[in-house]
């Protein structure tokens, strides 16, 4: 009965993490909506913004994946629709012909610039802090 009640406390902590993110995610889309983007774009724009801090450096896609939660093939998707509005740049690598480099414009930090408080606003207030 122990195993029953332990794999209880599991599920049902597993159920509250996806609550939580799910809220969080709603809640991102919700507050960057009005700027044209959602959670996911947010994400890749946030990554990029780490990965290539100044203007000019890129990253490779491949680097992206697996650091967002979706697949190579959404990810693409959303890149692709990235550049078409003009916040990242996509070229080919000059080492690896399979690969893919993809940069912020100038355009996508400085609107990452304007909605990365709003972002980090909606974390504090839907993750609960953790004890130390």
């Amino acid at each position: 009965m122990a195993v029953t009640t332990a794999d209880s406390r599991l599920e049902e902590r597993w159920r509250d993490i996806l609550s939580v993110h799910a809220h969080t995610m709603c809640e991102i889309d919700r507050v960057l909506h009005p700027h044209g983007l959602g959670a996911s774009d947010f994400e890749v724009l946030d990554l990029l913004a780490t990965e290539s801090p100044a203007q000019g450096d890129h990253c490779r896609v491949q680097n992206l994946v697996g650091r967002v939660h979706l697949s190579q093939s959404a990810l693409s998707r959303l890149i692709g629709r990235l550049e078409k509005e003009g916040l990242v740049e996509r070229s080919v690598c000059a080492e690896d012909r399979r690969g893919v480099w993809v940069a912020l414009t100038q355009r996508g930090r400085d609107l990452h610039a304007e909605v990365l408080p709003l972002q980090r606003a909606v974390l504090e207030r839907m993750l609960p802090a953790q004890a130390g």
